[in-house]
Formats: structure tokens, sequence, C-alpha cells
């Protein structure tokens, strides 16, 4: 039993005693594997259990990784940051239950949860080659139990195209913003909704885009209120923010 409240739960109900609970809370919450010692109790502290990120890892480390988080109950596990080799290797576990999201690099054990969320998240992008990063922003969403609405391509470049999504946009719970170049979507959709705008720049664009960096800095830089911004190319934080908003 590694959920607090069940715990709670079973010693109010008489079906476990309180030394009993006691022990069991007591155990050590985290499992350690030499390579990982995995949080068990990231769900209790944050609402979400931890999250493995893929790259640097072998196949081996994470298969070991989901089955020590599945014997510990968690049923859903998300992996970002996998390529397809080690993904590959992955899915050879007949034990997991893995699924593999080529663009965005994300793997996911178990089934995909309900709907948590009290409304909609929109992720925007300026352009389709702002996809990889946005379907890792969108998947995270999902993940954590959200409804997602996508819009892509969307950019300033012809505004006529965002204008046409205002109903999405102004119904939103929470809007995550992504766009490489000079990154003015997050401005301009900051400006039109009042909800929480989550920009996330790309390291899509020409030189001078310094890998991101101008969009970064544009986003920074907003004029429109209410934008927040997270690093290069972090679609997973992105969408962490984006749920734990839409779950508050």
């Amino acid at each position: 039993m590694t959920d607090i409240k069940d715990i709670l739960s079973k010693v109010q109900s008489g079906e476990i005693s309180v030394d009993e609970a006691l022990l069991s809370i007591k155990k050590q919450p985290f499992e350690d594997l030499d390579y990982a010692k995995i949080d068990l109790h990231r769900s209790i502290r944050q609402g979400v259990a931890e999250v493995i990120y893929g790259a640097g890892k072998t196949a081996e480390q994470i298969i070991g990784i989901c089955r020590a988080m599945k014997k510990n109950g968690q049923d859903t596990i998300l992996i970002t940051r996998i390529d397809s080799i080690k993904a590959g290797e992955i899915s050879k576990a007949a034990d997991l239950d893995f699924k593999y999201y080529e663009m965005p690099k994300i793997g996911i054990v178990g089934p995909m949860p309900g709907i948590k969320g009290k409304g909609k998240i929109v992720v925007a992008t300026g352009g389709t080659s702002d996809m990889p990063v946005a379907e890792e922003a969108a998947i995270t969403c999902e993940v954590f139990g959200n409804e997602v609405t996508r819009l892509y391509d969307v950019g300033v470049a012809g505004l006529h195209r965002l204008l046409s999504h205002l109903d999405e946009l102004m119904s939103a719970r929470v809007i995550i913003c992504i766009a490489g170049m000079e990154g003015a979507l997050a401005s301009v959709v900051g400006g039109l909704v009042d909800c929480p705008v989550v920009a996330v720049p790309t390291s899509v664009g020409y030189g001078a885009n310094f890998e991101g960096l101008s969009a970064l800095l544009s986003m920074l830089n907003s004029c429109a209120s209410g934008v927040s911004v997270v690093n290069i190319d972090n679609g997973f934080g992105a969408g962490f923010l984006a749920s734990r908003i839409n779950r508050m």
C-alpha cells in the first residue's frame, strides 16, 4: 500500500490496525535499483507519479524502472525523450503495456486515465515544424487526465488562421502556445484570452534564431499579461504546468 489515503481509509474502516498502518507509512518511500531511486511517494506530494526521463537511460534501465513502478501500484507511466530504437526494445517486454509516439518521442506504459481536469487545454503552434514539441505537451496533458484541443499551424504569419479559432481559444481554461522564429504567437494569444497562457519557445528557425533563444527572449518580453514561459523545446514542462492549473 503506497497511497497514504488508502491506508488511512483502511484504518478508519477497521481493515487494518493503527500499527499496521504506521508500518506501511514508515516503509522506505523510494525503491533503490542501484541505477535509479524511484520516488514512490511522488503522487502523494505532487498529485502525479514520477515521470521517466528517457534520454541517457538504457532500455533495460527504463524497463526496470517501469516494472518497479507497476509493482508499487502505478497504473500509467509516462516516459519522455526516448528514441525509436529504445522504444523497440521496451516493446519486447511482454509484461508492459507499452505504446510509443514517434513524433514527440514519448512512451506510455498502461492505460490512459479518465478526464480529471476541470476544462479544456488548448495546444497551439506557430507552425507545423513545432508539432514535435506540441505533441509532447499535448500527450503529457492527456496522460495527466486532461481534455486537449490541438490547433496546429496558426502562427502570426497568417493571423486569420488563428482568428478562425476564437471560440476554442476563449473557452479554454489553459492555453499552451508553442512557437519558434520570433515567438510572437504567445503575445497575440495572451492579448485575446482571459486564461493563463504557457509559452514554449522552440529551436525552430534560421540562424539568428540561435536555436530558440530569440523566441525565448521574445516570450519573456511579452507585452500581454498572464503569459508564463518554460524552457526551449520543453513541451513536457508546459504540459505538466497546464495540467496542474487545469486541476486546481
